[in-house]
């Protein structure tokens, strides 16, 4: 997409180590991916709470929040899915510009994305996270009854079912929410927040 020529980016008078050094924290985006129902917002909030409450700033963009508003106008196509994590992608490389730790949690099912999402947020402040919990336990859970509905054909296009979930390759840190409970998954988290 080209950028129309009557636009001009305006740098601000604070750089990031200015930041850094009033936050006291190294900006960065925990980019958690995995299948529905795998423990990914559990995991994302419960994340959150402890960063706050050990005094860093830190932020969650939940996929079934995110689609309340900023991208309420995409559906679940290939292409429309992209385009929700080039959106996110870019807020979350805007909260880490203001010195944020942000905490992402959606399916992102394709590697190209998330690939994409690591070059826009910068590869230095990306980690992709993967909560690898198995397809058996996260359809067991169903929180939002979607595999069932999936399974019923009233859901089209979901993520395990009749659509694909890649899982990342070489991941900075991969948890099975079925093997690890959310206190474990935390304080390894955590560490990767905070390196």
């Amino acid at each position: 997409m080209d950028i129309d020529r009557n636009l001009v980016w305006h740098g601000s008078q604070v750089n990031s180590s200015e930041r850094i050094a009033l936050l006291g924290q190294l900006p960065r985006t925990l980019w958690l991916t995995g299948l529905s129902g795998s423990g990914k917002s559990t995991l994302a909030f419960a994340l959150e709470r402890h960063l706050i409450d050990a005094g860093h700033c830190s932020f969650v963009l939940d996929g079934d929040n995110v689609r309340h508003g900023l991208n309420r106008n995409l559906g679940f196509s290939p292409t429309d899915r992209t385009e929700n994590i080039r959106r996110i992608a870019e807020v979350a490389r805007l909260m880490n510009e203001a010195g944020l730790i942000v905490i992402t949690a959606f399916i992102s099912p394709y590697r190209t994305d998330r690939k994409m999402a690591a070059e826009i947020i910068g590869e230095v402040r990306f980690s992709e996270i993967y909560i690898s919990t198995p397809l058996s336990l996260c359809e067991q859970r169903d929180p939002k009854g979607l595999y069932r509905r999936a399974r019923n054909g009233e859901v089209r296009e979901f993520t395990g079912i009749d659509s694909p979930y890649e899982p990342p390759e070489f991941p900075a840190l991969a948890l099975d929410t079925g093997v690890f409970d959310v206190r474990a998954c935390v304080d390894q988290l955590r560490a990767a927040a905070l390196c």
